[in-house]
Protein backbone atom coordinates (compact mmCIF):
# COMPACT_ATOMS: atom_id res chain seq x y z
CA UNK A 1 0.00 0.00 0.00
CA UNK A 2 3.03 2.41 0.70
CA UNK A 3 4.51 1.75 -2.75
CA UNK A 4 1.31 2.60 -4.39
CA UNK A 5 0.95 5.68 -2.29
CA UNK A 6 4.29 7.49 -2.68
CA UNK A 7 3.38 6.43 -6.91
CA UNK A 8 0.77 9.38 -6.10
CA UNK A 9 3.15 11.72 -4.46
CA UNK A 10 3.53 14.09 -8.00
CA UNK A 11 0.02 14.48 -7.74
CA UNK A 12 -0.84 15.58 -4.40
CA UNK A 13 1.88 17.89 -4.89
CA UNK A 14 0.45 19.56 -7.16
CA UNK A 15 -2.93 19.60 -5.52
CA UNK A 16 -1.47 21.02 -2.71
CA UNK A 17 0.49 23.70 -4.87
CA UNK A 18 -2.77 24.34 -6.88
CA UNK A 19 -4.94 24.86 -3.76
CA UNK A 20 -2.79 26.51 -1.61
CA UNK A 21 -2.62 29.28 -4.80
CA UNK A 22 -6.29 28.97 -4.85
CA UNK A 23 -7.33 29.85 -1.05
CA UNK A 24 -4.11 32.85 -1.17
CA UNK A 25 -5.72 34.25 -4.70
CA UNK A 26 -9.04 34.29 -2.62
CA UNK A 27 -7.77 36.36 0.04
CA UNK A 28 -6.59 39.08 -2.62
CA UNK A 29 -10.16 38.87 -4.27
CA UNK A 30 -11.67 39.72 -1.19
CA UNK A 31 -9.13 42.73 -0.27
CA UNK A 32 -9.01 44.20 -3.57
CA UNK A 33 -12.00 43.05 -4.98
CA UNK A 34 -14.35 42.61 -2.27
CA UNK A 35 -15.10 39.09 -3.72
CA UNK A 36 -16.70 36.83 -2.56
CA UNK A 37 -17.27 39.00 0.38
CA UNK A 38 -16.53 42.41 1.13
CA UNK A 39 -13.26 42.93 2.27
CA UNK A 40 -11.59 45.01 5.15
CA UNK A 41 -12.84 48.33 3.07
CA UNK A 42 -10.45 51.30 2.49
CA UNK A 43 -7.05 49.62 2.48
CA UNK A 44 -3.79 51.07 4.02
CA UNK A 45 -0.31 50.60 1.77
CA UNK A 46 0.74 47.66 3.56
CA UNK A 47 -2.60 46.09 2.99
CA UNK A 48 -2.89 47.06 -0.61
CA UNK A 49 0.28 45.71 -1.15
CA UNK A 50 -0.75 42.35 0.71
CA UNK A 51 -3.97 42.50 -1.47
CA UNK A 52 -1.76 42.58 -4.55
CA UNK A 53 0.82 39.47 -3.18
CA UNK A 54 -2.08 37.83 -2.57
CA UNK A 55 -3.81 37.92 -5.87
CA UNK A 56 -1.10 37.71 -7.88
CA UNK A 57 1.03 35.81 -6.08
CA UNK A 58 -1.61 33.26 -5.92
CA UNK A 59 -2.53 32.97 -9.45
CA UNK A 60 1.01 32.75 -10.44
CA UNK A 61 1.69 29.91 -7.92
CA UNK A 62 -1.63 27.89 -9.66
CA UNK A 63 -0.70 28.42 -12.62
CA UNK A 64 3.23 27.27 -11.52
CA UNK A 65 5.28 30.28 -13.09
CA UNK A 66 8.29 31.23 -11.50
CA UNK A 67 7.33 29.45 -8.78
CA UNK A 68 10.21 28.98 -6.66
CA UNK A 69 10.68 32.91 -6.67
CA UNK A 70 7.57 33.54 -6.12
CA UNK A 71 6.86 30.58 -3.48
CA UNK A 72 9.96 32.28 -1.70
CA UNK A 73 8.22 35.73 -1.19
CA UNK A 74 4.73 34.61 0.03
CA UNK A 75 6.62 32.68 2.81
CA UNK A 76 8.18 35.65 4.09
CA UNK A 77 5.14 37.45 3.28
CA UNK A 78 3.22 35.18 5.36
CA UNK A 79 5.88 35.77 8.07
CA UNK A 80 5.69 38.81 8.02
CA UNK A 81 2.15 39.39 8.55
CA UNK A 82 1.62 36.93 11.48
CA UNK A 83 4.66 38.83 13.68
CA UNK A 84 2.99 42.75 12.67
CA UNK A 85 -0.63 41.23 12.91
CA UNK A 86 -1.28 38.11 14.44
CA UNK A 87 1.31 37.44 17.41
CA UNK A 88 0.87 40.91 19.21
CA UNK A 89 -2.80 39.38 20.03
CA UNK A 90 -1.30 36.78 21.73
CA UNK A 91 1.46 33.92 21.88
CA UNK A 92 -0.61 31.05 21.25
CA UNK A 93 -1.80 30.68 17.20
CA UNK A 94 -4.89 29.51 17.96
CA UNK A 95 -5.82 32.74 20.23
CA UNK A 96 -4.51 35.20 17.71
CA UNK A 97 -5.84 33.68 14.35
CA UNK A 98 -2.60 33.52 12.76
CA UNK A 99 -2.84 29.17 12.49
CA UNK A 100 -3.39 29.95 8.78
CA UNK A 101 -0.89 32.10 8.47
CA UNK A 102 1.57 30.20 9.75
CA UNK A 103 1.05 27.05 7.65
CA UNK A 104 0.49 29.33 4.46
CA UNK A 105 4.01 30.09 5.09
CA UNK A 106 5.60 26.92 5.48
CA UNK A 107 3.57 25.49 2.77
CA UNK A 108 5.19 27.97 0.39
CA UNK A 109 8.75 27.83 2.05
CA UNK A 110 8.05 23.86 1.09
CA UNK A 111 7.32 24.74 -2.74
CA UNK A 112 9.97 27.36 -3.21
CA UNK A 113 12.28 24.45 -2.10
CA UNK A 114 10.44 21.79 -4.31
CA UNK A 115 9.95 23.46 -7.10
CA UNK A 116 6.52 23.62 -9.47
CA UNK A 117 5.99 19.88 -10.25
CA UNK A 118 3.51 18.50 -12.34
CA UNK A 119 0.64 20.39 -13.98
CA UNK A 120 2.91 23.73 -14.09
CA UNK A 121 3.80 26.38 -16.38
CA UNK A 122 7.75 25.61 -15.21
CA UNK A 123 7.46 22.17 -15.55
CA UNK A 124 6.28 21.98 -19.54
CA UNK A 125 8.43 20.49 -21.64
CA UNK A 126 10.38 23.16 -23.54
Amino acid sequence: MIKNLSSLQPFSYAALRIMAGLLYFAHGTQKLLNFPIPGPGDLSSLQLASGLLELVGGALIVLGLFTRPVAFVLSGHMAFAYFMAHAPQSFYPVANGGDAAILFCFVFLLIATTGAGIFSLDGRKR
